[in-house]
């Protein structure tokens, strides 16, 4: 009776494993670059507005082909403006800021934005290196859990502005269970 008590529950824990699994892959963003595949781990627990809006406009193929247009060596990559130029967005509304406690460390993904704190659209950004002066600044949303070694292959952009000549693009982006 005890060994089939303990396989009755090594089996529900399997189930429960699974069904977390098959439910967590709609919290993790697949980012298909050049040199090869990223995933991303959401955080709709910190940012739940911006993950939503993330996974709408990924599954929707908005993200598809646009570049990386500000890329900084030693700080981060830079994309999701559909004009390229860094002063675009979708056509959703803009998203009111949800600052956290969460560090801008290596391979952390955050909304980029103007001046306005309220202003993340579809920009976002990951981080080469740790940046805490951003922490409480602006919103975290997610963080590479592999593929960051194709993250630090993005091309550079010159100087300070990191504008890109000829920058990478997204291949493809979407939520794991959509991808």
């Amino acid at each position: 009776m005890k060994r089939l008590m303990t396989l009755a529950t090594g089996l529900m824990l399997g189930l429960a494993l699974m069904t977390a699994n098959a439910f967590a892959a709609s919290d993790v963003l697949k980012l298909q670059l050049k040199d090869g595949m990223v995933e991303i781990k959401m955080r709709p627990d910190v940012a739940p507005k911006h993950v939503a809006q993330i996974t709408k406009l990924a599954n929707e193929g908005f993200y598809d082909g646009i570049v990386f247009h500000r890329v900084i060596e030693g700080f981060m990559a830079q994309g999701g403006d559909p004009t390229g130029t860094g002063t675009g967005g979708s056509e959703l509304p803009d998203i009111q800021a949800e600052f956290s406690d969460v560090p801008f460390d290596r391979g952390v993904v955050g909304m980029a934005r103007s001046q306005n704190p309220n202003s993340a659209n579809s920009q976002f950004f990951i981080m080469f290196k740790p940046g805490y002066f951003l922490n409480n600044q602006y919103t975290v949303w997610g963080e590479v859990t592999s593929g960051m070694e194709f993250v630090d292959k993005i091309k550079r952009g010159a100087g300070q502005s990191g504008i890109v000549q000829g920058p990478d693009k997204i291949i493809k982006m979407r939520t794991a269970d959509k991808f």
